[in-house]
């Protein structure tokens, strides 16, 4: 009788242990620090209440589905937010979305190699990239890269962004910069030939648009929308059929 009192016990302390831990991992999901929104996100910033509500459950929504982990550096609550924020940033017009392509993000220091090697290695200049292959569904950010594209609000450039922008084209099946699931088909065609006509502008070094762009599509549809993020005033003054095509895909009004 003893024994099977004891039995019960433990197997009380460990359902009391689990659920204790389980409600704290909610819980560090539910709370979403808006103090550091407020300092840290531009496009939080720009919202109304009601909107910043809205961008607060996406966050959550997004951690909730997704494991952050810090391969060779700690992971703060900062950390967390800014790569929910890039994540939502580019949906949030878009009710209930999920990145049903992303299991995982891994954050290294700083920029990493082909080799996912960081500090003390060579040839590192890859700050982010989504995983194919063996890697598919994650993501690698470099933390200082991930920090500098929300510090820095006027130089077009957002890694982070960038990246997530690459899981919204590739949510087709393609990463090829025809997003399909925001792209009407009879506006393929124009977008198309949009970016071929900036490509062009890019290659004779007649264009704001970053270099990179000159890449390849997807590339291209990564780059601008990171101009579109960062700076939407800038590039709807010198690029205002660009600006109105994203706007639409985008569905910013």
């Amino acid at each position: 009788m003893a024994f099977i009192l004891l039995l019960l016990i433990a197997a009380y302390a460990v359902n009391f242990f689990y659920k204790r831990n389980k409600t704290g991992h909610t819980d560090q999901h539910n709370n979403v620090n808006v103090i550091l929104l407020e300092q840290h996100v531009w496009f939080y910033q720009n919202l109304d209440a009601e909107g910043k509500r809205q961008f607060e459950d996406d966050i959550r929504f997004f951690l909730s589905h997704t494991l952050i982990t810090g391969v060779d550096t700690n992971i703060e609550e900062l950390d967390r937010l800014l790569i929910a924020s890039a994540a939502v940033i580019p949906i949030f017009h878009f009710k209930k979305w999920r990145y049903y392509n992303l299991r995982e993000v891994l954050v290294y220091s700083d920029s990493i190699n082909h080799k996912f090697e960081s500090k003390g290695h060579a040839h590192r200049n890859i700050l982010g990239m989504v995983g194919e292959g063996v890697y598919n569904n994650m993501m690698f950010l470099s933390r200082s890269s991930l920090r500098q594209g929300f510090h820095n609000k006027t130089d077009k450039h957002n890694t982070a962004i960038h990246e997530f922008v690459h899981l919204v084209d590739k949510s087709d099946g393609d990463t090829d910069g025809i997003p399909d699931l925001l792209l009407d088909k009879r506006y393929v065609l124009p977008w198309i030939e949009m970016i071929h006509e900036n490509m062009q502008q890019i290659a004779k070094g007649k264009s704001d648009i970053d270099s990179y762009a000159f890449t390849n599509k997807a590339e291209f549809f990564a780059v601008v929308s990171e101009y579109f993020f960062e700076r939407p005033e800038l590039l709807e003054e010198k690029h205002p059929e660009l600006y109105k095509m994203l706007a639409a895909m985008f569905e910013v009004e």
